[in-house]
C-alpha cells in the first residue's frame, strides 16, 4: 500500500510516518508514502495557494491551479480523460497514468467506518488531499476527486488530522503490519466492541484482575470475553447490536446472550430478538 499526502504542512504528516509501528511497516517495504507539499506547486514568488472566495463570505478557499499541478505530479488521472489519452499518458510517463483513488477529507463528505477502512486498505494507492481554510475550489473536486470523506460530524481546521485518521484506520488492516490474530476481536471487527483487558500487576489499587482470565481455561475465557462484548456493546452502542440482528453478522451463541443479558441486567436498547 502507498500513500500520497498533499498537504500544506508535510511536516505534521512526515512525523507520523517516521515513527511507531508504520515506521517498522515503511522499513518492512509494507507501506510506503510520499508528502507532497502544494506550495511547490504555486508559481509566484510568494507561493500563494488561497484566495477569497467568489460571492463573498468569510475566509479563503485554496487555490486550483497549484492543487491541480500537484495531484497531476502524485500521478492522479483526470475523471474525464478517455481511454487513449490514458495509454497516451502511460507512453510518455510509464508508471504516471496509472488510475489512482483520490480521496479529500471534508466535512461534507461520506461518513467514515470500518467497513469503509477494510475496502480502502485493499487498495494499491491511496491520494489523500488535505484541504485548509474553507476548503479547495470545487472544480478541482470535479476534476480528479473520486470521494468526498469525513471522519465525523463535526469541523477540524486540518485537512491532515483527518488524513492521519484515514491513513491509521487502514495501514493497520493491510497484510502483514500487525497480526490477523490481533484484528480478530478488535472493535467493530463484528458488530461487537471489544472486550475489557487488563495485564499485571494481578492487583491494582484493591481492584482485582476477574479470577477467570487467572484460570488458564481457555473455553472460559472465551466465553466471559463474548459476554462482555456484548454487555458492553449494548451498553454503549445498542444501535450496533440492531445493525448487527438486522444484517444476520451474530452466532446463536451471541443471540442467546444478547437476549439474557437484556432480560437479567434490563440493557434493553432498541433490540428484539425473541420474534
Amino acid at each position: 500500500m502507498k500513500y500520497t499526502v498533499l498537504t500544506l504542512f508535510p511536516e505534521i504528516v512526515d512525523a507520523f510516518f517516521n515513527t511507531s509501528i508504520m515506521a517498522k511497516a515503511i522499513e518492512r517495504g509494507v507501506i510506503s508514502y510520499r508528502s507532497i507539499n502544494i506550495r511547490d506547486y504555486a508559481t509566484d514568488k510568494h507561493h500563494k495557494c488561497d484566495d477569497a472566495p467568489y460571492g463573498g463570505g468569510a475566509g479563503m478557499l485554496m487555490l486550483p491551479e497549484p492543487l491541480g499541478r500537484a495531484l497531476e505530479a502524485a500521478g492522479a488521472v483526470k475523471k474525464t480523460q478517455t481511454a487513449q489519452e490514458t495509454v497516451a499518458a502511460e507512453t510518455a510517463t510509464p508508471g504516471q497514468a496509472k488510475k489512482r483513488r483520490v480521496i479529500y477529507l471534508s466535512p461534507s463528505g461520506r461518513l467514515f467506518n470500518q467497513t469503509m477502512a477494510r475496502e480502502l486498505a485493499a487498495e494499491e494507492e491511496l491520494i489523500l488531499l488535505c484541504g485548509r481554510y474553507e476548503g479547495i475550489d470545487q472544480r478541482i473536486i470535479d476534476t480528479y476527486v473520486d470521494e468526498e470523506i469525513s471522519i465525523g460530524d463535526y469541523v477540524l481546521s486540518s485537512g491532515e488530522v483527518s488524513a492521519l485518521v484515514l491513513i491509521d484506520t487502514t495501514y493497520r488492516l493491510v497484510d502483514g503490519v500487525i497480526s490477523a490474530e490481533s484484528l480478530e476481536e478488535e472493535s467493530f471487527s463484528d458488530g461487537l466492541l471489544e472486550y475489557p483487558q487488563y495485564t499485571r500487576p494481578e492487583i491494582y489499587d484493591k481492584l482485582r484482575v476477574p479470577e477467570v482470565l487467572l484460570s488458564g481455561h481457555h473455553e472460559q475465557i472465551r466465553r466471559w470475553r463474548l459476554k462482555k462484548r456484548v454487555e458492553k456493546t449494548l451498553l454503549v452502542r445498542p444501535d450496533l447490536i440492531q445493525k448487527g440482528l438486522e444484517a444476520g453478522w451474530f452466532s446463536a451463541e451471541t443471540r442467546k446472550l444478547i437476549v439474557e443479558l437484556q432480560d437479567t441486567a434490563g440493557l434493553k436498547g432498541d433490540t428484539d430478538e425473541r420474534n
